[in-house]
């Protein structure tokens, strides 16, 4: 028997070598649980902080991510979704109408006033340690039942409840209720705060963004107010504060109102959305309780429909104009449009038979303005005569008197060529409000404009062009040529100026349509439709009184027989205008020989 001696060589290499490679997978597998373990404390800690974040100052809050849930009802107007987490309006749908789709020029889109985030809102508090919570970051469990959703939340053994009941006409009733709130928090107010931005739902963005504003309403309903950038109201109770774009509107309306106030608003240049709106409120507890009432409201704004809201005032939302602008869209545009539409009339001829409508209640008055320009033309050259007797600076006076007493003799006011254009300034300002704001009119088509509410661009540009975009309105251009072509045929009476110096009032009046052709490319083609009918209008009357109406001849044989009548003892206004240009006369004079005297010494 061999005796064993212990390791040969061969043996103990291949020992160190064997023990070598097991001391390294040992080293390798402790390392990697180690790295494993690291990873698994890591996703722990995160996951530990997202939660936290999302229940955030829940202080007894036993849920986690997963009783976080959305819930729906519906009715025929609305669509609503809420969102456990914050017990808040996640999704607002109003069923009825579509939204803008730039892929293929339609509303065809659903519109959600509410979706993807873009709205917040909660009540913030103090603890008795100074330190706040909201209810945005707690976890609310829902109960649905019917078309009323609970929203119910545990906060250091209080309890918060939300109570939402989907009523009609595109109201949310939205009850408050907390039970032992008074036993964490010692202050004896809540601060609201709602932070929304508005998506874009039209065609248009900048004109969306300006009728993109805040809508508000103080003295218990008695009176509205509105703001395009922001507001600040520490001394007012808001009874409701809305957020208005262009056709439709999200209300929050308190009970017991909001105090200590404050709105702000930042447009955003690019992208879906257009605008960010923020509100800070104040609502009172009642011992440190809050339990009150507020609603919400989801409203599209029609006119007929918000009136049926009797005391709120939304009606106020609709930007038809204010004072009187407002009441001649509210008493006459309006339900002239809307009788005309009942008939069953396409919405571009319906704007056909507005302006004729309109027309013939300013036919008295544009045959007054048409008759002096008549009138005008006849008297021109003795007027040009003496303009040219009386040249100079030193005989603007003398000139302008002369002037004045020719048309005193000939009968004619000068006044009365001002009048039409002071009726006009308050229809074009109304229809200027009432085209691009009238929900009838939005989405409906005629000739070259799919939505009369928006600008058409059937000639669309490869590139941008500054002041016009990409693209040409073609409702623009006929308004523009029918503009210009009227000013042609207007501007032929209109009076050279009798002071060295002044421009032509001529060239600024051509230059005029040019300048409006700016404006009405990215406007409402319903309200070029309007203007390029009426100035169309106004060049067939022209032409009907130059050819028809009026004798030249006849108004000639007037102003002479005129001439030779006593003359009219003056008006008060001619008399004061004379007594001014003889002070002014001898002003010129006094000056002019002071100067002489300055020149001497």
């Amino acid at each position: 028997m061999q005796k064993n001696n212990g390791l040969d060589k061969n043996q103990l290499i291949s020992f160190v070598i064997f023990s070598a490679i097991l001391m390294a997978f040992m080293f390798y597998f402790q390392n990697k649980q180690s790295d494993e373990k690291q990873v698994a404390d890591a996703k722990a800690k995160t996951e530990q902080k997202v939660a936290s974040k999302t229940i955030a100052n829940n202080i007894n809050a036993t849920v986690n991510a997963a009783a976080i849930k959305n819930v729906t009802v519906k009715n025929k107007e609305l669509t609503l979704e809420f969102a456990s987490l914050g017990g808040q309006l996640s999704s607002v749908e109003i069923n009825q109408y579509k939204a803008y789709n730039a892929k293929t020029d339609k509303h065809d889109l659903p519109l959600y006033l509410i979706e993807k985030n873009n709205s917040s809102y909660g009540f913030q508090f103090k603890d008795k340690t100074g330190k706040t919570f909201n209810t945005k970051d707690l976890v609310f469990v829902p109960s649905v039942k019917d078309n009323t959703v609970t929203m119910t939340a545990q906060v250091s053994g209080a309890t918060i409840q939300y109570v939402y009941q989907l009523l009609d006409n595109y109201t949310l009733d939205f009850n408050v209720k907390t039970q032992g709130l008074s036993s964490i928090v010692t202050d004896e107010k809540a601060d609201f705060h709602w932070n929304y931005t508005v998506r874009g739902m039209e065609k248009g963005r900048s004109q969306e963004q300006t009728h993109s504003e805040f809508n508000y309403a103080f003295d218990n309903y008695g009176s509205t107010d509105y703001d395009t950038n922001g507001f600040e109201e520490p001394e007012e109770t808001l009874n409701w504060l809305a957020v208005k774009q262009q056709f439709f509107t999200s209300i929050i309306e308190s009970t017991n109102g909001f105090t200590q106030t404050k709105g702000t608003q930042e447009t955003i240049e690019k992208g879906e959305f257009l605008k960010k709106f923020n509100f800070d409120g104040q609502v009172k507890l009642a011992g440190n309780e809050l339990n009150q009432n507020f609603k919400w409201y989801f409203l599209p704004l029609d006119l007929p429909l918000l009136k049926t809201f009797e005391g709120k005032e939304f009606d106020s939302i609709l930007p038809l104009g204010w004072s009187f602008i407002g009441t001649l869209n509210r008493i006459f545009f309006v339900p002239v449009y809307n009788w005309l539409s009942d008939w069953g009339i396409a919405a571009g001829w319906v704007i056909f038979l507005m302006t004729i409508a309109t027309k013939l209640i300013l036919s008295p008055v544009m045959f007054k303005q048409h008759k002096l320009s008549a009138m005008m033309k006849v008297v021109k050259p003795e007027i040009e005569e003496v303009t040219e007797k009386f040249k100079g600076q030193e005989n603007a006076m003398k000139r302008q008197q002369a002037t004045m007493e020719i048309y005193r003799k000939a009968g004619i006011n000068q006044m009365a060529g001002c009048l039409p254009a002071l009726v006009q300034i308050p229809i074009f300002y109304a229809l200027f409000r009432f085209f691009p704001n009238m929900i009838d009119l939005r989405g409906k088509g005629f000739w070259f404009a799919n939505d009369l509410t928006a600008y058409d661009d059937l000639i669309k540009l490869p590139f941008h062009i500054p002041l016009i975009g990409e693209h040409i309105s073609i409702f623009a251009v006929a308004c523009t040529i029918v503009v210009l072509i009227y000013t042609i045929m207007t501007s032929g009476q209109m009076q050279q100026p009798q002071q060295e110096g002044m421009p032509d009032m001529r060239i600024i009046m051509y230059i005029f349509p040019i300048t409006f052709f700016f404006f009405l490319n990215t406007s409402s083609s319903g309200l070029s439709w309007y203007y390029f009918v009426s100035n169309a209008l106004n060049i067939l009357i022209i032409l009907a009184i130059k050819y028809w109406i009026l004798d030249e001849k006849k108004i000639h044989a007037q102003i002479q027989q005129n001439k030779s009548k006593a003359p009219k003892p003056e008006g008060k206004f001619q008399k004061r205008m004379r007594e001014m240009m003889e002070k002014a006369q001898e002003q010129q004079k006094m000056q002019e020989e002071q100067r002489k005297k300055m020149n001497k010494k």
